[in-house]
């Protein structure tokens, strides 16, 4: 389907381009929410005599949108959620989650400006974006821990699933040392034990 843009999308174009999009997403999205028009010969006369005003509003909406972004962007917010011991969530972060923990630091969004890909299901530091206006994005991050201390380990550069991997592989070769030296022990004392029988021997020879 042919469709007029009334404001930039991503991958797209910009207001005023006539662009082919497949029909499911232009009669499920971008009718429905007024990002397009269908490009007709009507639409095109509506879209030209309004032009101006549509171009004038999206400007407005832009200047409003960089104004918020100075109180979203950068932000960090700390989610606490129990993982295994290879730090896979039991469950996972969605949208509403990042929306609800910004939104309790003051960042003012809804739920349409998160671009999540897909939701997180490990612990760790991820970028976020969040779109204020089809032209403004800002980026956030996400820190998804087990505990306060491992947020805070997280936020400061420290990888913890590869620290914990690192303490665990430490204490096995700790373990397997202290094993082997036990072997070592007994090995060293077998030959003071047979040493009597060794001598008994050696009496009845002479005898």
């Amino acid at each position: 389907m042919e469709i007029i843009l009334l404001e930039r999308i991503e991958k797209l174009g910009t207001i005023g381009d006539v662009v082919t999009v497949k029909d499911g997403y232009a009669r499920n999205f971008l009718l429905p929410n007024k990002k397009a028009l269908r490009a007709n010969d009507a639409n095109r006369k509506v879209f030209e005599a309004n032009r101006g005003k549509i171009e004038s509003d999206n400007a407005a909406k832009r200047g409003e949108a960089e104004v918020h972004s100075a109180n979203v962007e950068g932000k960090s917010v700390v989610l606490i959620r129990a993982s295994s011991n290879a730090g896979q969530l039991y469950g996972s972060v969605s949208v509403r989650d990042i929306v609800d923990a910004l939104n309790a630091d003051g960042a003012g969004i809804a739920k349409s400006m998160v671009v999540l890909e897909r939701p997180i299901k490990t612990i760790g530091v991820f970028d976020v974006k969040v779109t204020l206006h089809p032209e403004v994005a800002v980026m956030v991050k996400v820190n998804v821990a087990r505990s306060p201390d491992e947020a805070e380990q997280q936020a400061a550069g420290v990888d913890v699933l590869k620290a914990m991997f690192e303490d665990d592989a430490a204490a096995a070769a700790a373990t397997e040392f202290e094993g082997g030296g036990g072997e070592f022990a007994d090995d060293e004392a077998a030959p003071v034990a047979e040493a009597p029988a060794a001598e008994d021997a050696s009496d009845e020879a002479e005898g």
